[in-house]
């Protein structure tokens, strides 16, 4: 038997499910071959160890720190259940005024400024006599006195 084929028969090997013949055939090979005999007791520790580890040891506080919690996310959940149903729906009343609020401003920060339209008129009489009041005399003539 070659080590390749011994590999794939190995586990079966160590459940004892493997017919007689092929056990016997396992037993010869392991007896030649050192590499294959250290590598079984290998893959006997390590099922041992899995074996051991199917079952862990039971803690006895267990249930009880279960229970106990269970217990508190009870109590929790009975507390927000028993709080007033002001503080319930006043929450989300307040939360939806606020937003109104917020998109509200922003609409009314977002929107141009108004722009104030004069009238031709006014400006004429009103503005240009002193935006250019040197329009009576000219610039060089005052220079010159």
């Amino acid at each position: 038997m070659k080590c390749k084929d011994l590999h794939k028969k190995l586990i079966f090997f160590l459940d004892g499910e493997l017919s007689a013949k092929e056990m016997k055939q396992v037993q010869v090979h392991l007896s030649e071959c050192n590499t294959c005999a250290a590598f079984t007791e290998d893959m006997k520790k390590t099922l041992g160890i899995v074996e051991l580890e199917k079952f862990p040891a039971v803690n006895p506080f267990f249930y009880t720190r279960v229970k106990a919690k269970l217990e508190n996310q009870v109590s929790a959940e009975m507390q927000i259940l028993q709080r007033p149903i002001f503080a319930r729906v006043l929450q989300p009343v307040m939360f939806s005024i606020l937003l109104i609020i917020g998109v509200y401003s922003g609409i009314k920060i977002g929107e141009p400024t108004p722009t104030k339209v004069y009238s031709t008129s006014l400006l004429d009489q009103d503005a240009v006599p002193y935006l250019n009041e040197m329009e009576s005399e000219s610039i060089e003539s005052f220079l010159m006195e």
